[in-house]
């Protein structure tokens, strides 16, 4: 997945960039860039209107939120603004020279470190629960083959105890039983999990369900959290939470605007759900300080962002208005929609200031 992502013809190294292949937040619509400068303008307050104020975009793709965020700031504002996008692809040759370009996070962050999506393509690796425990998933790199390797890291067993309990395995039903006799289902086990040609042993058949390891993230997001020094750290991600692990795990693959399988060999994206609780819990032991985590419908409605229809009297006063104001609750909809991008969560860890303070209520 590093490879393949980060690599020398990685996705997200070479070739057009994020945008060119799926539609995110940042995308979508200006009205997201808006509340996210409402966000920059709370943190300002409450660092008490610093004479630099840092935005730092890390995985800025082609620094899409960066450049609207400067766009839209008021001149008080934007005078003040230090933007950086952190990324390993080379610095687009239309970006504003305001806009540093670096490779990694700088140290001493004043002001906002934003991440959008990025957690979700911090590699991982993926494990299958067995009757001996927890295994591995090896892949082939070109064609995507997925086979039963060794047992994970010391490390990575006891995340997986703490924050991806496997589920149990329910008895097999009359229906199960005769799809397994036909040779869908492990008879015995009720598995969903294809144990053929993976390798294992008689007796390792996958008995609950895939997990995505993600400790490799928390570390990464403490990270991140470890680079401000007063201010306000925000993930922006697919996530879920330890009571709601999804069964087989998210791993897949994005191309040209389609779900695809997520063979590793550099031609598509490959991302997996965020363990964002998990993620919370590292960056609160390096932030020491209570953390807000919220789904994106909730943040960008406190945000300004609702989505309602405006009032049908604006049609008669002013016409452009009203489609100007229609236009803006669709993109507004579509970002807080529950069932799509509204159903993002957003963690939100201050450092040095009041959760209070940077949180809209």
């Amino acid at each position: 997945m590093e490879r393949a992502l980060y690599g020398p013809d990685g996705f997200f190294v070479s070739g057009a960039g994020p945008a060119a292949h799926f539609r995110t937040s940042v995308h979508a619509s200006p009205v997201f860039a808006a509340c996210m400068l409402r966000q920059l303008e709370t943190v300002d307050a409450a660092l008490g209107h610093p004479a630099r104020l840092d935005v730092v975009d890390v995985g800025a793709g082609r620094g899409e939120l960066l450049r609207a965020l400067l766009s839209q700031a008021a001149p008080e504002l934007a005078a003040r603004l230090h933007p950086v996008a952190v990324e390993l692809s080379p610095r687009p040759a239309d970006l504003p020279p305001e806009i540093d370009w670096q490779a990694d996070i700088p140290d001493g962050i004043t002001g906002l470190l934003l991440a959008t999506e990025w957690l979700d393509n911090v590699p991982v690796d993926v494990a299958v629960h067995t009757r001996a425990g927890w295994r591995l998933l090896l892949v082939n790199p070109k064609t995507g083959e997925e086979t039963l390797g060794p047992a994970p890291s010391r490390t990575e067993i006891t995340w997986l105890a703490h924050w991806w309990p496997p589920a149990p395995t329910p008895p097999p039903t009359p229906l199960i039983k005769e799809f397994a006799a036909a040779g869908g289902l492990d008879q015995d086990t009720n598995s969903l999990i294809n144990t053929e040609g993976m390798g294992g042993s008689e007796g390792e058949g996958g008995v609950g369900g895939r997990a995505e390891i993600g400790s490799g993230r928390d570390l990464a997001w403490a990270g991140a959290v470890g680079k401000v020094a007063r201010g306000v750290a925000l993930a922006v991600d697919y996530g879920h939470l330890r009571d709601s692990r999804p069964l087989d795990g998210t791993l897949t693959g994005y191309r040209g605007g389609r779900q695809v399988p997520p063979v590793p060999d550099g031609s598509c994206d490959v991302t997996a759900h965020v363990a964002m609780d998990s993620v919370a819990s590292a960056g609160e032991r390096v932030a020491r300080c209570a953390y807000s985590l919220v789904s994106q419908r909730e943040a960008l409605r406190a945000l300004g962002a609702d989505g309602g229809r405006p009032p049908l009297s604006l049609a008669s006063r002013d016409p452009a208005g009203y489609l100007r104001a229609l236009a803006t609750a669709s993109a507004a909809a579509e970002l807080t929609d529950p069932a799509g991008l509204g159903g993002h969560l957003w963690l939100r860890q201050p450092v040095g200031v009041a959760l209070d303070a940077v949180v809209a209520r």
